[in-house]
């Protein structure tokens, strides 16, 4: 620990020249700092002709808007780059290519992805990608599917399971989903007007215990290597093309997680289009959404189903039938930890842009309470809800 530096621009600029794996490292002349900064430093590499060829990232040991009282574990950028790494093997179309990492200056190399864009910001644009919900449902598939016990020899998965151990960031993702919106805590931020449906939540006992559940599942069942904050920010796309990135919360746990904040993120954009369109192109988006909403979850089980059929090692785990019944229980898992993301992602402050780059102030209001109402909705009848086009029935009763 007592080697780590924090990462000025020169030093991304060195360090790319030496691990960036480019043809003429010399040719790297500039770094450009991008995102936020308060987690991790993140930097463009240039060559002398102005093209990105590399991202460098850093991690920080604590939250920079907030200061040292914040701190956070530089091991999740070893988390991070060995989550990327390892789903990278099975889904490499998919996922982001880590180049090289370093656990003691908490840094890691990675392919640039200038051709492509940030999913959120095309959602909220009304831009379509066709295929992205379907190249997401692969992606859940492969990964998911083979860092399982379907395949993993028992003794490998426990060995796993250790080497992916991640309570620091598991903590936070414990507060933000299952703790802070069902209390009166002072992280949470929405609108005033709410106060008595948010308050609501707080007092309503069977969604408390739904909740629990969910919690106690995330504690509990460590099913896959979970990318672990796989939402519509930490995907690109571009045409035919999609890559998940940032991986910094992965961790071995109920693969309904995965499944249900990628499916959560896209109805939050389904929830937020009435105050980001013009009527029609919001009611054409919302459709969009919901078919995506189908897609993402059908590829993802007929794959995994496949990948069942041809690739389970495990005895028992291979008796006919069994993926099926696997399966159902994933999909209700699926609904609700859906439904924690939509609740979160308005109550608490984990605010997204679908919701806070609607000009309207009132309309605003409206789209963050049906967000909050419909996550509520899934949290409860996720048990009920049979398939996916049963889901999007309850989705448009909701209105």
């Amino acid at each position: 620990m007592s080697q780590y530096r924090t990462f000025t621009a020169a030093d991304a600029v060195e360090y790319a020249r030496q691990f960036g794996g480019v043809d003429d490292p010399a040719s790297l002349v500039e770094a450009e700092e991008i995102g936020d900064g308060n987690l991790n430093l993140v930097f463009k590499i240039f060559d002398r002709q102005g093209n990105s060829r590399v991202i460098v990232k850093q991690a920080l040991p604590y939250v920079r808007c907030v200061g040292e009282s914040w701190p956070l574990t530089l091991d999740r950028a070893r988390l991070e780059a060995q989550t990327l790494i390892e789903h990278y093997k099975y889904c490499p179309q998919h996922t982001v290519r880590v180049t090289h990492y370093d656990e003691t200056l908490a840094v890691m190399v990675m392919e640039d992805l200038s051709s492509h864009r940030i999913w959120r910001g095309e959602l909220v644009k009304g831009a379509f990608y066709p295929q992205a919900a379907a190249q997401l449902g692969e992606y859940l598939a492969q990964t998911l599917f083979h860092t399982s016990d379907f395949v993993l020899h028992p003794h490998q998965k426990k060995a796993e399971v250790a080497r992916f151990i991640n309570p620091e960031m598991c903590e936070i993702t414990e507060d933000l989903f299952f703790n802070d919106p069902y209390t009166d805590h002072a992280r949470n931020s929405y609108p005033q007007a709410l106060e008595p449906l948010v308050a609501s939540l707080r007092d309503d006992e069977a969604l408390r215990i739904a909740v629990a559940g969910l919690k106690h599942r995330f504690f509990a069942h460590a099913e896959a290597l979970l990318h672990g904050d796989i939402h519509s920010g930490s995907i690109f796309v571009a045409d035919n093309s999609l890559k998940a990135i940032d991986a910094e919360f992965g961790y071995f746990g109920p693969i309904g997680f995965d499944v249900g904040t990628a499916l959560g993120n896209l109805l939050i954009n389904y929830c937020g289009l009435p105050g980001l369109l013009a009527p029609r192109e919001a009611a054409e988006g919302r459709e969009l959404r919901l078919n995506d909403v189908r897609e993402v979850w059908n590829t993802f089980a007929a794959r995994f189903l496949a990948l069942a059929q041809e690739k389970t090692t495990d005895v028992a785990l291979a008796c006919p039938g069994y993926a099926q019944v696997f399966l159902r229980k994933v999909w209700a898992d699926t609904i609700g930890y859906c439904g924690t993301e939509l609740i979160r992602r308005t109550v608490g402050m984990s605010h997204v842009a679908d919701m806070k780059l609607i000009k309207d102030e009132a309309m605003r209001t409206e789209c963050i309470r049906s967000c909050i109402t419909l996550g509520r909705t899934l949290i409860l009848a996720a048990d009920h809800i049979e398939d996916a086009e049963a889901l999007l029935a309850r989705i448009r009763q909701a209105g």
